[in-house]
């Protein structure tokens, strides 16, 4: 008798579908996958859905309306590992920059009927509502880290993910590096590696798609980019793109707002 295949399960909370369309992009490695676990729900994927609970369980987007702020604690529960994927899960994405002001004025201007809107006034990672096993960043997420995630917790080890900073992966790609050939504005020196330097590649400043890094040292990136001439302003817009929320950006950030009249 052929064993059990254990049960993967794919979720959507607020996002772009982007991270969950990274696992559709795996292409060649995706039959692989689908051959060592049951997809038991992902609708981005498939109608079919299977009951959990689910062994594991990839969770994408962040919590921003009281409905979703309940579905998660229901996912966690009937989930043996959840993992979340991408910016919006780890650390609320781009919909975060809601946090820095009243979101009822952002209602009030987009949408005709506010009152029909439910809504929460910040939007917040997964890991701040239900305990999270496994946090795997980026805008979206690297394809090949997901399958190194998905393959280890299956397999009961620890996922071998780095945790330098872009700029690791800059020298390793040979790249000039922006900041010193071109006073190019970068956030590489404070943000995880995992793009592999894609915008240094093309002479372009990293725009922190994937959060900061451990240890990571805003404050002296700040220093540095004000050399380069970038303004108050400009370390605000800096640090309040894709991970504008996780927490030493946000903070760095703060730092350089100036107080609303």
């Amino acid at each position: 008798m052929a064993a059990k295949k254990p049960k993967l399960a794919v979720w959507k909370f607020a996002s772009c579908d982007g991270c969950q369309l990274s696992i559709l992009d795996c292409e060649d490695e995706l039959l692989t996958v689908a051959s060592a676990v049951d997809i038991a729900y992902f609708p981005e994927a498939t109608r079919a859905a299977t009951r959990g609970p689910y062994d594991l369980s990839l969770v994408e987007g962040s919590i921003t309306t009281p409905h979703d702020a309940e579905r998660i604690h229901q996912v966690r529960r009937q989930s043996r590992y959840l993992v979340t994927i991408g910016a919006c899960a780890t650390a609320g994405g781009i919909q975060a920059l809601r946090n820095f002001r009243d979101v009822k004025r952002f209602l009030s201007i987009v949408y005709a009927r506010p009152d029909y809107i439910e809504t929460l006034s910040k939007s917040t990672p997964i890991a701040e509502h239900v305990f999270v096993d496994y946090e795997l960043r980026g805008c979206p997420v690297n394809k090949y880290q997901l399958l190194e995630v998905i393959s280890a917790l299956l397999n009961q080890r620890k996922p071998v993910i780095p945790n330098h900073a872009v700029c690791v992966e800059c020298k390793l790609r040979q790249h000039v590096c922006v900041m010193v050939a071109r006073g190019t504005p970068c956030l590489g020196p404070a943000t995880q590696a995992g793009c592999g330097a894609l915008c240094p590649g093309y002479a372009r400043g990293c725009y922190g798609c994937f959060g900061p890094k451990e240890s990571a040292n805003p404050p002296a990136l700040s220093a540095g980019l004000v050399r380069l001439g970038v303004t108050e302003d400009g370390l605000v817009r800096a640090f309040r793109s894709f991970n504008a929320a996780a927490d030493v950006f946000r903070r760095e950030s703060e730092l350089h707002e100036r107080p609303n009249p």
